[in-house]
């Protein structure tokens, strides 16, 4: 399209005033002749005048017509880069709220021994855990599991101990593939090789820059919420165990050692005042009687003095396998998860993953899981269904519907 034909309505006004004197002077100029001619051929001279005057008009609208679609085009153009960034401004925000976000995920029981080795030296971590499992694990903010054995090649083994576990401390690369933050290391298996043993766990998680809980070499440290910050907010966890072989795995009694609770004096005390410090704490205690899906009356005792003192969440381990769901004051304690990576074959068991929203509302979702072949990995669609039936049935006041969502009954 020619220039002259863009300008707007300033060109529009311009245009038609021009052609309205023309129009004027073409007629004029007919009439002239005219009257000159002394009157002849009239109707010639009618039919020249309106065929001039139709021209001029066509003109006219030929450069209307031709503006009007520039206008419309460009209507449609701003119409549609609104809709664009509407559509922009709508995904930012959403993706800014899932942002604002934070989510945990914990597991049970991790031993790092047989079956472990053999499945990570044949084909790394997904000999361990397959590969949509451990994306799950990897995407989460923050993920704490139960580190039941200690990283050391040092000690000697506890002397009339059944079971005793340890693992060579090049493998805590492992526990970084998995995505793995914070462990607990209050349980009765990290002092199996004594404490040497311990103190190369230690630092074998200090170099890894793996947070651990419920041991330390000084009270103060055993004691020692750990926080992690995430997306504005304080996660707390404490990691405590009342299964403790012996009293000089007490850390009071002999350091090197443990948090323990079997009096819950300090533990309470604590979670009072890491309420004060963190904006969502976790308390993950190693208690219970191995291979029971009630938990007994201990736990329940120490889980209601918990939540009364500020706990959001306590998650259990110890047991092997799974135990039901209670609400205490509208908060969740899952009594244990079983085991996650844990020998050859591990039927059931799950993790839970936690959603912390922007205001301090949580929810919560079972993962259920299996191991075959020392491989742990999601359950299909049918088994899940089974699972989630069956901790709805073993749990106090939960519901846990068909997609492993949970709350309150």
């Amino acid at each position: 399209m020619p220039d002259y034909f863009k300008g707007g309505g300033i060109m529009n006004r311009t245009i038609r005033i021009v052609l309205y004197v023309l129009s004027i002077l073409t007629v004029a100029g007919v009439f002239a002749a005219f009257i000159f001619s002394g009157g002849k051929n009239t109707a010639e001279t009618s039919s020249t005048v309106m065929q001039e005057t139709e021209n001029v008009s066509k003109l006219e609208e030929n450069i209307i017509s031709t503006e009007e679609p520039e206008e419309t085009e460009n209507t449609k153009e701003t119409e549609n880069t609104e809709g664009v960034e509407e559509t922009e401004n709508t995904e930012q925000e959403e993706h800014a709220a899932a942002e604002k976000e934070t989510t945990l995920i914990f597991t049970g029981d991790v031993l790092f021994a047989n079956a472990f080795k053999a499945g990570y030296d044949a084909g790394g971590m997904n000999g361990v855990v397959a590969e949509d499992l451990l994306q799950e694990l990897k995407e989460a903010d923050i993920l704490m599991i139960n580190n039941e054995f200690p990283f050391s090649d040092r000690g000697e083994a506890m002397a009339d101990k059944q079971f005793v576990f340890r693992c060579e401390p090049s493998y805590v690369k492992a526990l970084t593939e998995m995505g793995v933050d914070i462990v607990s290391l209050a349980n009765n298996h990290t002092l199996d090789y004594g404490k040497d043993a311990l103190r190369d766990t230690f630092a074998t998680l200090d170099e890894a820059g793996i947070l651990y809980g419920g041991a330390g070499d000084t009270v103060e440290r055993a004691q020692q919420i750990q926080i992690i910050e995430a997306n504005g907010k304080k996660f707390g966890f404490l990691a405590v165990s009342r299964v403790v072989p012996t009293a000089d795995w007490k850390v009071e009694n002999s350091a090197p050692g443990l948090f323990s609770c079997y009096d819950e004096t300090r533990l309470l005390d604590l979670i009072e005042e890491g309420k004060k410090q963190c904006d969502f704490l976790t308390v993950f205690p190693h208690w219970g009687t191995e291979y029971s899906e009630a938990p007994d009356e201990n736990q329940k005792q120490i889980a209601q003095k918990c939540m009364e003192a500020g706990a959001d969440l306590i998650v259990g381990s110890h047991t092997h396998c799974l135990e039901g769901i209670e609400y205490i004051n509208g908060k969740p304690v899952f009594y244990s998860l079983g085991n996650f990576i844990f020998g050859q074959s591990i039927e059931q068991s799950a993790a839970v993953e936690v959603t912390v929203k922007e205001d301090g509302t949580a929810s919560y979702r079972l993962l259920p899981v299996y191991a075959a072949g020392g491989v742990t990995q999601n359950m299909d669609e049918a088994a899940a269904g089974k699972l989630f039936s069956y901790m709805q049935q073993i749990s106090f006041n939960a519901a846990v519907d068909e997609k492993g969502n949970i709350t309150e009954d």
